[in-house]
């Protein structure tokens, strides 16, 4: 499997999209190597010192003040990692398991957490070898980090819990040693280290942000379809207008809409005469809302981004003055905040996407085209319940969307007294993803079942392409047929980024520019 060598604070977005999706291994840089040693060094001489430290030679918590002796401290960690494997519910997917491992080793990266080369060396190995912990989706409220899930995470490093490897779950040592791995024994701060911090919140808001972009672009195309089928107007499309405004999204969205409509016959065949004024704002403020989905996309990118590079854990080791200093950067609330950001934009894309395939299914507003988008309507329903369904997600995409980070609750006896909620806000992320394509997969089919229903009128050369790539797995549909399985292939090929390809020859807004 390819290795994707990450540099501890210089990581991208598009680096990190690489190791999710592709599921490739991760290394860090080895140039990091001196600033893990010294922190970890700092480490040892509090850990042999007389004074209190946070985490090293303390118990944690409310239970900071009460003193560990030094014989004590491998029980202390390893008591940490087990008494803090409270997750319930299902396991998250391996993907999501495997990026947050890759944003541990970066955080570790910084040289900021006083752990042993051989901890990173371990969860490297892990990632390498394809032994994914089972983590549990429920338990973390988002401060003093992810606690439960990276403790699951680490469990299986020292031999406990449970790991998915070669396709079998299994007890965690007996899958480090079906790998050909040997646990490690958790020196001081270390297990600390390795469950402080927001690596499970952040990868699950990565997730559900690369999932909501390639959405998003995706509703440009199918936008773009609906627009040549109810023989809507591109001039609202113009790059004046949006210039005007300034708003880049916006920008960007209207220069992608242009592009995929230009040379569409059936736009040409009513440049002139048309009798209609103005198209509905579905159709008509595509840029406009489009375009501000991402830019708040990017705004959460962004983010998430530094939070990928950063050191999260606590407390941290500053090599340059000495210090050991207890803090809080464990704190998710940059996280929560974009996991928020992302939530919104997932359900305006939603809702807009919506209005446009109720439009194509209504003949009072789609303009000459049969209702439901049937040839026999009456005998047939055609696509009149694949509507119902699209508004069904669409409402429970806007229910979730409310936000997660204003519900903050004290936990541990009020020493953690407000916290972020940010886990439980990425994870909804996923679920409204996978609404968002279903939306879009049947405004693909709409529309597609519309621009042909223009024939002999042709729709511009890209999204001809699009058209057909949907006509590869779902054919028109004439007479009613059962159609979930057509919804849902529809949905997958939004969720591949099957439109995109289809459509390469086109300019994509870039997340990252």
């Amino acid at each position: 499997m390819t290795k994707l060598t990450l540099t501890p604070g210089a990581v991208t977005l598009a680096e990190l999209e690489r190791l999710y999706r592709d599921g490739l291994d991760a290394e860090l840089d080895r140039a990091c190597r001196p600033a893990v040693e010294a922190s970890q060094e700092q480490v040892q001489k509090a850990a042999a010192g007389e004074a209190a430290v946070y985490g090293i030679n303390t118990g944690f918590g409310k239970l900071a003040s009460t003193r560990i002796a030094p014989a004590d401290t491998a029980q202390l960690q390893r008591n940490l990692i087990l008494s803090h494997c409270c997750g319930v519910g299902e396991a998250l997917p391996a993907p999501i398991v495997r990026l947050m491992m890759a944003l541990k080793l970066l955080s570790l990266g910084r040289g900021a957490s006083g752990v042993r080369w051989e901890i990173i060396a371990c969860l490297e190995d892990m990632m390498a070898k394809n032994v994914v912990p089972v983590v549990p989706r429920q338990g973390s409220v988002g401060a003093s980090g992810d606690l439960a899930p990276l403790a699951h995470m680490t469990a299986v490093m020292i031999g406990e819990g449970e790991a998915v490897y070669d396709g079998a779950r299994m007890e965690g040592g007996a899958a480090m040693r079906a790998a050909g791995l040997q646990p490690v024994v958790l020196g001081p701060k270390e297990g600390l280290a390795l469950i402080n911090g927001t690596q499970c919140s952040t990868a699950m808001a990565l997730a559900g942000l690369f999932g909501a972009w390639r959405a998003g672009l995706t509703s440009l195309v199918t936008g773009a379809l609906s627009t040549d089928a109810a023989m809507g107007s591109a001039a609202p499309f113009r790059e004046e207008m949006h210039t005007l405004r300034g708003q880049p999204g916006q920008i960007a969205a209207a220069a992608t809409l242009r592009a995929l409509m230009a040379d569409s016959e059936i736009r040409e065949s009513h440049r002139e005469g048309d009798e209609r004024v103005q198209d509905p704002y579905c159709l008509r403020c595509q840029p406009q809302v489009a375009g501000a989905c991402l830019d708040l996309l990017r705004q959460a990118g962004n983010t998430l981004r530094i939070e990928a590079n950063a050191a999260t854990d606590n407390p941290l080791v500053l090599t340059e003055s000495g210090d050991i200093v207890s803090g809080g950067n464990f704190h998710a609330e940059p996280v929560a905040f974009a996991a928020d950001q992302i939530a919104l934009a997932i359900a305006e894309l939603g809702s807009i996407a919506q209005r446009r395939i109720a439009m194509l299914v209504n003949p009072t507003l789609s303009f000459g085209l049969p209702a439901f988008l049937t040839p026999k309507p009456g005998l047939n329903s055609g696509f009149m319940i694949a509507e119902v369904t699209a508004a069904a997600l669409m409402s429970e995409n806007k229910q979730r969307a409310n936000p997660c980070s204003t519900d903050s609750t004290p936990t541990s006896a009020d020493q953690e007294d407000h916290v972020s909620m940010a886990a439980h806000g990425a994870r909804r992320l996923g679920p409204m993803n996978h609404n968002l394509s279903r939306i879009i997969g049947i405004e693909w089919l709409v529309a597609a079942q519309g621009v042909e229903l223009r024939a002999p009128l042709q729709t511009s050369h890209a999204l001809q392409k699009a058209l057909a790539r949907l006509r590869d797995a779902v054919p028109a549909l004439d007479d009613d047929r059962y159609l979930a399985p057509d919804l849902g292939a529809a949905a997958g090929l939004v969720e591949a980024g099957a439109a995109l390809a289809a459509c390469r020859d086109v300019a994509f807004p870039d997340l990252e520019a």
